[in-house]
């Protein structure tokens, strides 16, 4: 018996209704007809979390996915025009939303131009309203509509879907204020986005950073499928709906797509910050990146014969999750061997700040120089000169302005600690501060990292005139 056009058509829309994956291999041809399709497991993997949310199994999604693995488009462009029309649910509401409003755009406009395709209305006929079809929003007959904005500009309408496709750029991760600014979008004018608890939030990004909005989702107890480029064996994602199906360390993602010849030309060009966190999903490099935790050598004891300061990084809040107050004391030897003998730290306020520095150095003795920061402007000078009169009066304490970002300033003690010239003495604070040391400079905490350099800087006399021969 031969099959009819219609039975054909009907054949693969019942198909199509069964699975995304199905759906989105056939509208393909309508989005990039000069483009043969790549499909992997990864895609699969994409579509069955998306399937999930179709059906109410989970209503709050993060996908850590690299970049180029069709997740934009699988996520905000083929599954709004698959709900729409093979899942039958015309009346849902898409918010799509990307950090820059161009992006959120560009998605919107491929899915309106996939939804009026000759292909996609001879299966599924729907009605655009001719009022209310423009690039940022486009409504259908039934109710439903997909809408484009800014991340941070996430303003006036509602949905029953709002996707979330990279909430920060590359560069915001380097900025404590662009970051802190789309936490803050999240955690505040998300929520009254959705129209009810049934209402799904969807999050595709990749990681830049360990405070960024995943770090936050994950906290929130989102579903989260996390795919690196390459296998991690004891970072292997399982979700209820799909298991990383690699077995082998270092395998790829999507061959097909990202062969290893291109893999490790990206890991040279992006380099070992960016490669963890935009292909490996996870902010900072294993076993460090600027520090790596093998190139610590631990020791059991303080050694003698050496000299030695303690440098400071000061945040005089006592508010939960700040920046803390840290004193790293550090020594050279004669053979110009660097050792860090204890780290000092804890959130206080303004007081808590002077007696945790007088403590300290009482606890030292005089024979331990130090260094506190002094920051910018007449008020920073004063509280600095305050500090000296009061809690380190009789110590050999002085004070200077912080010059350079965080990384610059960090680079000499890293080069030592990468030259395996650096001990840490073994102690309660160890895993802490290597902890901070490995995901410096994309972690939360930076005081620690600081406070060492700022010894280190005084120990080879960038902060002061004592010094070793470094």
């Amino acid at each position: 018996m031969q099959l009819t056009p219609i039975d054909i058509i009907a054949a693969e829309k019942e198909l199509c209704r069964r699975s995304l994956a199905y759906f989105a291999r056939r509208a393909w041809h309508v989005l990039e007809p000069s483009t043969p399709l790549k499909w992997g497991w990864a895609l699969d993997a994409i579509c069955a979390h998306l399937e999930a949310v179709t059906r109410g199994d989970i209503n709050r999604l993060l996908m850590n996915v690299p970049p180029g693995t069709m997740k934009s488009l699988l996520t905000g462009v083929i599954w709004p025009a698959w709900e729409w029309g093979a899942q039958a649910k015309p009346h849902m509401r898409f918010l799509g939303t990307a950090h820059k409003q161009d992006l959120a755009v560009r998605d919107a406009m491929k899915c309106r131009r996939l939804i009026q395709s000759d292909w996609y209305q001879s299966r599924w006929p729907m009605n655009l309203m001719a009022d209310n079809n423009a690039k940022l929003r486009f409504e259908n007959d039934k109710t439903g509509f997909r809408e484009a904005m800014a991340f941070e500009g996430m303003t006036g309408s509602r949905g029953d879907r709002v996707l979330i496709d990279d909430p920060h750029s590359v560069a915001d991760a380097n900025s404590v204020q662009k970051l802190a600014t789309g936490v803050t979008t999240f955690r505040e004018a998300l929520p009254s986005r959705v129209n009810n608890d049934e209402s799904a939030i969807v999050i595709i990004m990749q990681r830049l950073h360990e405070s960024d909005v995943s770090a936050v989702a994950i906290g929130l107890g989102y579903t989260h499928l996390c795919l690196p480029m390459r296998f991690e064996s004891d970072r292997r994602c399982s979700t209820p709906f799909y298991t990383d199906p690699r077995t082998i360390e270092g395998e790829l993602l999507f061959p097909d797509r990202f062969p290893e010849d291109q893999v490790a030309d990206l890991e040279k060009t992006m380099g070992i910050y960016a490669s963890a966190g935009q292909l490996q999903q996870r902010p900072a490099p294993r076993g460090g990146g600027m520090f790596k935790r093998s190139d610590f050598r631990v020791i059991q004891a303080e050694p003698a014969g050496y000299r030695w300061v303690r440098g400071w990084d000061l945040a005089a809040t006592d508010d939960p999750g700040a920046a803390r107050t840290a004193g790293v004391k550090l020594g050279i030897g004669p053979d110009n061997r660097i050792c860090i003998a204890h780290v000092v730290k804890d959130r206080v306020n303004a007081a808590g700040v002077e007696r945790l520095l007088g403590s300290t150095a009482a606890a030292d003795g005089r024979a331990v120089r130090g260094s506190i920061p002094q920051d910018p402007g007449s008020a920073g000078k004063s509280w600095a000169l305050h500090l000296l009169k009061s809690a380190l009066m009789g110590y050999s304490y002085t004070s200077s302005p912080e010059t350079g970002d965080k990384e610059t300033r960090a680079m000499p003690l890293a080069a030592q600690v990468e030259a395996g010239n650096v001990d840490i003495v073994a102690g309660d604070w160890n895993g802490d501060f290597l902890d901070e040391a490995a995901t410096f400079p994309m972690g939360k905490f930076k005081d620690q990292i600081d406070a060492a350099t700022r010894a280190f800087d005084m120990l080879s006399g960038v902060n002061n005139s004592w010094a070793g021969t470094i």
